[in-house]
């Protein structure tokens, strides 16, 4: 890279923060300058807690990449989903859809007319933006990555398996498919149990459920650990602007059983990587995974699948590798 010093002000703690980290850790030149998620609630403040001295170039989101815009360093926006979908009110509260209708929507707009270059996170999301906003304008799919090596299969094991762990990644939210899991679970065989982390969310909102482990937050650096110890991934949401836990499940070699909605189809191919069911259909979901508990070898044959898929087209190196080269040419 040409000297440049990229810099990417983020709220931490969502998954467009964990992929900028990714972007830090494989890129010199990028820093990731962290504030805490509460700022948002004083936007005109941002430029004074996140200061871009010395920045030749702002990599941000678009809901509030128009605090960060300077006339000295060029602006890249990526989509790493799309706030304004309309489809999505029906899992915002008031508050939310007021502001998405009103400024929200407008420091969006102004972001994708500022920007020297928008990216978005799959063919998905940059077919909602330009459809929703009217735009015309280019937007280049850059795929998010995962770090493969570290992102690996469980060691075979050859020891009898009682219990089919299914496991369920991401915060226990609606959008996220959260309210759907005990209606699976009492319709899975005895011997397979989900398994569910909290996200952002304190504690459990789920009832108690013999068939519902809670697990509780987890620190990124451990969940390849625990992606190892899974068989299944469940991941019921109605909306994704990617879909980071399923790509880090691929690459451990699990297979999926997923909403067939929004991005999820570019990552999982059904019947090949797992199983697509309709959005909110507990029966499909319920039967996709009971099939996937009684066949070690077809959870095994699209593990490989998914695997292999990754390696293809979501790792961290090609990620990375792509938007080095998209910086270089602004």
């Amino acid at each position: 890279m040409k000297n440049l010093c990229i810099v990417s002000p983020m709220a931490w703690g969502s998954g467009a923060y964990v992929v900028h980290t990714i972007l830090e850790r494989h890129l010199p030149d990028y820093r990731v300058r962290a504030y805490h998620p509460y700022w948002v609630l004083f936007p005109f403040v941002l430029p004074a807690v996140v200061p871009l001295k010395g920045a030749h170039l702002v990599h941000s989101t678009p809901d509030y990449a128009i605090f960060f815009c300077r006339k000295s360093a060029p602006l890249v926006v990526t989509f790493h989903n799309y706030v304004l979908d309309g489809w999505m009110r029906a899992y915002s509260s008031w508050l939310q859809i007021l502001h998405y209708a009103t400024d929200l929507r407008l420091w969006v707009q102004q972001a994708l007319r500022k920007a020297n270059m928008v990216t978005a996170v799959s063919y998905f999301t940059a077919r909602l933006v330009q459809e929703d906003l009217g735009s015309h304008r280019s937007i280049k799919v850059i795929y998010n990555g995962v770090d493969e090596g570290r992102f690996t299969p469980a060691p075979s094991s050859s020891s009898f398996q009682k219990e089919i762990r299914v496991f369920f990644s991401g915060n226990l939210t609606r959008r996220k498919g959260a309210h759907w899991l005990p209606d699976i679970a009492r319709r899975l065989k005895k011997n397979v149990r989900i398994f569910y982390t909290q996200g952002l969310q304190s504690r459990s909102i789920l009832p108690p459920d013999p068939r519902l482990q809670p697990i509780g937050p987890v620190p990124f650096e451990e969940m390849p650990a625990l992606y190892q110890q899974m068989d299944i991934l469940l991941m019921p949401t109605v909306r994704e602007g990617f879909g980071l836990a399923v790509a880090e499940a691929m690459a451990c070699g699990l297979p999926v059983a997923a909403s067939d909605c929004s991005s999820i189809p570019e990552l999982v191919d059904d019947g090949k990587g797992g199983f697509l069911c309709p959005v909110g259909d507990v029966e499909a979901f319920a039967e996709k995974i009971n099939l996937l508990a009684d066949s070690p070898n077809l959870r095994r044959e699209m593990g490989e699948y998914n695997r292999a898929k990754v390696e293809k087209m979501f790792t961290a190196k090609r990620m990375a590798a792509q938007y080095q080269q998209l910086f270089e040419s602004i």
